[in-house]
């Protein structure tokens, strides 16, 4: 089953078995600070076994959601929990979805459901993602990148054009 959930403790749980490294204080942190987040969790017999947040944003004149800490726990990956959260978190987007894989492997995996490579993080465009969130909170949002330059992936049914993932407080 899958619904918007703010159990904190099942998602602290499931956020640090996948996340290892984000202590107890780090999740609360993002949970306690952020403004615009919501939590759409897979749950089996009332279990949390997969989570993703969508975080209002803006780029262009568009609203959408950041997709962020998508994560499933181990004993259920490969059995379809991420892929339906995706799927279904496309009703929520308004104009988009857009994430930042967090490494080179997930490109693949996210251009199944239709989102492509289009917001870079460089300075030759001057379109931005807009969040209102905190300056803490939106480099929480992109501390979790591998990448000192991370490219951003967009869904969208909407004509959406190519700009840079800079970030914009309102």
């Amino acid at each position: 089953m899958i619904r918007f959930t703010d159990d904190r403790e099942q998602i602290i749980s499931l956020w640090r078995s996948v996340f290892s490294e984000d202590s107890r204080e780090d999740v609360l942190f993002f949970l306690e600070k952020s403004r615009n987040a919501d939590c759409l969790g897979y749950f089996k017999e009332e279990k949390l076994v997969s989570m993703l947040f969508l975080i209002d944003c803006s780029y262009s004149g568009l609203n959408g959601k950041y997709v962020y800490a998508v994560c499933t726990d181990e004993k259920f990956r490969n059995k379809g929990c991420s892929s339906n959260l995706i799927n279904e978190a496309k009703k929520y987007m308004n104009d988009f979805l857009w994430l930042i894989p967090a490494n080179d492997t997930l490109f693949g995996f996210y251009a199944k459901f239709g989102f492509e490579t289009k917001l870079h993080s460089d300075a030759k465009y001057k379109n931005k993602i807009v969040f209102d969130e905190s300056n803490e909170i939106i480099e929480y949002l992109y501390s979790g990148s591998d990448y000192t330059y991370p490219d951003g992936m967009v869904y969208s049914i909407k004509n959406f054009p190519v700009g840079n993932t800079g970030m914009i407080i309102k």
